[in-house]
């Protein structure tokens, strides 16, 4: 219960102050609950707004990330969909601005996944 207050606290305050915040989760250290990331993800509209949230997730955890140095485990340009960056891409089934839920479900709602420039998943009708 105090974990979970604090947690409420932190993430206000964050958001009162303005502070940069990255979203990451430990549960990719169980390989099994991968899966529910997009869900956890989509738990943080109870602080901030879908767009935030999103943002957070993808430009802002890439800037931060810049920011470890040599320990940064992504050398090179991220957050951003320009010619020599590192981009990962996801086309949705849906606006996830709208409905940041359409992220809970990947294996429905993303039609097409790009990793470093390699397609992993392309179901857009031809």
């Amino acid at each position: 219960m105090e974990v979970q207050k604090g947690t409420d606290d932190a993430f206000k305050l964050a958001k009162k102050y303005k502070l940069k915040v990255a979203w990451g989760t430990d549960i990719l250290f169980n390989p099994k609950m991968t899966k529910n990331q997009g869900a956890i993800l989509a738990t943080m509209t109870h602080w901030y707004t879908a767009p935030e949230v999103l943002k957070m997730a993808t430009s802002t955890n890439a800037e931060l990330l810049a920011l470890s140095g040599p320990r940064n485990p992504y050398p090179g340009k991220l957050g951003v969909v320009e010619e020599g960056a590192l981009a990962d891409l996801l086309l949705v089934n849906g606006n996830p601005l709208e409905n940041i839920n359409l992220v809970s479900n990947p294996e429905t709602n993303f039609v097409v996944i790009m990793k470093d420039g390699v397609i992993y998943k392309n179901t857009v009708a031809k």
